[in-house]
């Protein structure tokens, strides 16, 4: 027995059965989901089209539901309860033939999806639910952070209409930049006060939703880096790696508004890491100066011919105000028509 376990080719048997058996599993759940969400699809077609046969059964489709769910839940159990029937419903008049639905979301992503009556930013959160691999919770929290919103308020109509077909692709710097981020996971009580620190330190304690906030591609690296210029040492508040874009981002923290000589802090930053930290296939460093505020006539003329590798964001510690942002769209969307 005990020349079985120290066995190279048997360690390599027991490794093999356990990765077949884990990608078996993963299987079986992702069928067991294509086939679910293929059933709910039909059914909504059925009670569609048997409401569209006629008058009479118009009318008589007015308490259909009510009478499908009472009788389904008798015939069969659980799993057709009134809301379900009716999402089942509009799952199929929202994805018709032509537009069939993805099977690399479950049911349950879908029902939240529908809850959302704007087609272009149902679509947004469909795309970036299968781009970033979002978990309910975290496509439920997304929702309620008006990420759509927030992206596409600073965009034309015609980004906007980009940012709904495709979802945020990063491609280039710009791309990671959300207009306000948004904070609320760290639950800091009104009135908000709070030093750079402790804002740190919350944001190391709660790691896992400041990544998903930045969004796809980011791996922290440290927090307080420091880095040595003239015998002086100097310390980047938070660095992260982006994997798609192949560089370091640098963030700084400021509790309260931003001024023009965090802007020149963050660039020395960056040239620190671009001539000391990158090794070859990095691109050059992103630097964000994270403020409460900011007044962007200054930054802007802060900003004058420094690289286009530093950006000046907010962020806030309370969910944004979506009514605002959302007419905001609807503005940009009315131009050229």
């Amino acid at each position: 027995m005990k020349n079985i376990v120290k066995d190279k080719g048997y360690k390599e048997l027991l490794s093999k059965i356990g990765k077949t058996y884990e990608q078996g599993k993963q299987s079986a759940v992702l069928a067991v989901n294509t086939h679910l969400v293929n059933t709910y699809w039909l059914i909504g077609q059925y009670i569609v089209e048997y409401e569209q046969q006629g008058k009479e059964r118009a009318e008589y489709g007015k308490g259909l539901i009510n009478r499908l769910a009472k009788d389904l839940s008798k015939l069969i159990g659980k799993g057709f309860s009134r809301s379900n029937l009716i999402y089942m419903r509009l799952f199929y008049l929202e994805y018709p033939k032509g537009e069939k639905p993805s099977h690399l979301l479950s049911w349950s992503h879908y029902v939240e999806l529908l809850k959302i009556p704007d087609k272009l930013e149902r679509n947004f959160y469909l795309q970036q639910t299968i781009l970033e691999k979002w978990s309910i919770p975290e496509l439920k929290r997304q929702k309620k952070a008006s990420l759509f919103l927030r992206l596409a308020a600073s965009k034309d109509k015609e980004g906007i209409l980009q940012l709904s077909k495709e979802g945020q692709k990063i491609e280039k710097p710009e791309d990671l930049i959300r207009e306000p981020y948004v904070l609320d996971f760290l639950k800091i009580p009104e009135p908000y006060h709070i030093s750079e620190s402790e804002l740190e330190s919350r944001i190391i304690a709660h790691l896992q939703q400041f990544l998903l906030e930045l969004g796809k591609g980011f791996a922290f690296i440290g927090r307080q880096y420091r880095i040595t210029l003239g015998n002086r040492h100097h310390y980047v508040d938070l660095v992260f790696y982006h994997r798609i874009l192949k560089c370091f981002v640098l963030i700084d923290l400021k509790r309260e508004e931003a001024d023009y000589q965090d802007v020149g802090q963050m660039n020395m930053y960056l040239g620190y890491f671009e001539n000391e930290e990158n090794t070859e296939g990095d691109h050059p460093p992103i630097g964000i100066v994270l403020a409460r505020e900011k007044d962007d006539i200054l930054i802007q003329y802060a900003l004058h011919n420094i690289s286009s590798q530093l950006f000046v964001n907010k962020y806030q510690l309370y969910l944004p105000n979506s009514e605002e942002l959302k007419q905001l769209v609807e503005r940009q969307l009315r131009t050229d028509e």
